[in-house]
């Protein structure tokens, strides 16, 4: 029998923060790697689109100086699963030099591999006219050569295969691009012979951090270990216990389907998985199949530019503004847009959210409202950042002194907690390309590099 492979997953996401106590039993453990998701489309577009990152530099440099500092001088490999939030270039690039200046602070040396997955315009293009590319899901349309030539960043979520070969080739710290979540991690359990069925249903887990635990969080360590017929999942917390129930239904989580999830070439089918307590909070798991599928096929995320940003907050106690609060709003939309009439109504868009009315749910929601105040957030989204900030001052002055019946007071309807009221957001992106291209596993190029001090530096 071969012998067990134990990974530690920090956190569900680099720059969430965890308790160093759990990562230092986690380390304790001799564990093979320690593989932590910097990524997430969760936010939307706009990480991709203006190449910037998630959380802040501060937090990731916080969380990587703990977590290399811990497992370089071990020989513990570090793998970083869609870096800086998004995986393209620029957030790799930020992500490199926030390790580059750990490295030199703390004397370390490091072989770094870098996996790219970026893919340009062209590349795309050719696929879409091989008819290599389908939607994702029944409700994103068609993509079209439009759309690819407005869009300047397009990543696709990597497998395991480039991982399992920058392991091979000896890397200390492997920073991916954009990555299927659960691939860093699954890429450990192969590259020690270890069942794939096993390693990607352990890295669908260990991916969100002490989630699968309970209370569950993201902000902690978690611990799992791969056998040869089934893997184990254990908090490093005291205030933490993982079970049978917590383990499953953290298996459900993000899927469409509730046994069958697809990942790039393959399909992880946990119909007859088994999830069992073995006491002190570790929970033993058996039974996931991968299925490899007759081709590869990635998922493309890509987002452009659309338009921009401009939105006012502020609160509203009066009664009976309240009464008539939706009323009021599309009068003040409808005398806005008689202010401007030289404006194309397509070039912007007015939108109210009533939060502790119905701002979450909109004409969905079914409870009645039964508050005494609302806060409001009313935004322009237009063209330009002049032409909403323009609106947004329009909307804000119109409804602020808005003339509604019943009126008892005229010094104004909106208490601002902010001077000045009006935020400009800046641009606004959409998912332009959120589909499923043909592409084999090794178009995912890698880079080596020496990191940190080199010979003759340090000391």
């Amino acid at each position: 029998m071969s012998h067990d492979v134990k990974i530690l997953s920090p956190c569900g996401m680099l720059g969430y923060g965890f308790p160093e106590e759990s990562f230092r039993r986690g380390i304790e453990q001799q564990v093979h790697a320690v593989v932590v998701d910097a990524g997430s489309t969760d936010g939307g577009p706009h990480k991709l689109g203006a190449g910037v990152s998630i959380v802040s530099r501060r937090a990731v440099k916080k969380d990587l100086e703990i977590i290399l500092g811990a497992s370089l001088p071990k020989k513990i490999p570090v793998i970083i699963g869609s870096a800086g939030g998004s995986g393209a270039r620029p957030h790799v690039e930020w992500t490199l030099d926030i390790i580059e200046e750990i490295l030199q602070e703390k004397k370390l040396s490091a072989k770094l591999a870098i996996i790219w997955a970026d893919f340009p315009q062209e590349q795309v293009l050719d696929a879409l006219n091989r008819g290599e590319i389908t939607p994702l899901t029944q409700n994103i349309p068609q993509l079209t050569e439009e759309a690819i030539r407005q869009t300047n960043s397009i990543v696709g979520q990597m497998g395991h295969e480039p991982i399992l070969e920058a392991l091979e080739a000896g890397s200390e710290i492997i920073v991916c691009g954009r990555a299927y979540d659960p691939s860093p991690f699954a890429a450990v359990g192969i590259y020690y012979g270890k069942d794939p069925g096993l390693s990607y249903h352990l890295g669908k887990i260990l991916e969100c951090g002490a989630l699968c635990a309970e209370p569950a969080t993201t902000k902690d360590c978690i611990l799992g270990t791969i056998s040869d017929d089934h893997f184990t999942v254990q908090a490093l917390n005291d205030c933490r216990t993982c079970t049978a129930i917590s383990v499953a239904a953290h298996t459900f989580y993000e899927k469409e389907h509730p046994y069958l999830l697809h990942g790039p070439g393959f399909m992880l089918d946990l119909q007859d998985c088994r999830f069992t307590d073995l006491g002190s909070g570790v929970v033993r798991v058996s039974g996931s199949r991968y299925i490899q599928q007759p081709k590869t096929c990635i998922k493309l995320e890509g987002a452009r530019l659309t338009a921009y940003r401009t939105f006012v907050i502020a609160g509203i106690r009066d009664p009976i503004l309240l009464e008539k609060l939706e009323e009021v709003e599309s009068a003040v939309t409808a005398q806005t847009k008689q202010y401007y009439p030289e404006i194309d109504e397509g070039d912007y868009q007015i939108r109210f959210y009533n939060y502790g009315m119905n701002a979450v749910l909109g004409d969905r929601e079914y409870e009645p409202f039964r508050g005494h105040e609302i806060g409001v957030l009313f935004e322009v989204v237009a063209r330009t950042q002049e032409l909403a900030s323009s609106i947004c001052a329009t909307v804000r002055s119109t409804f602020l002194h808005y003339g509604y019946e019943g009126r008892k007071s005229t010094a104004g309807n909106l208490a601002f907690p902010f001077a000045p009221s009006d935020i400009e957001f800046g641009p606004v992106y959409e998912f332009s390309i959120y589909h499923l291209m043909e592409c084999p596993s090794d178009s995912f190029p890698i880079e080596y590099r020496q990191g940190g001090v080199h010979d003759g530096e340090a000391g």
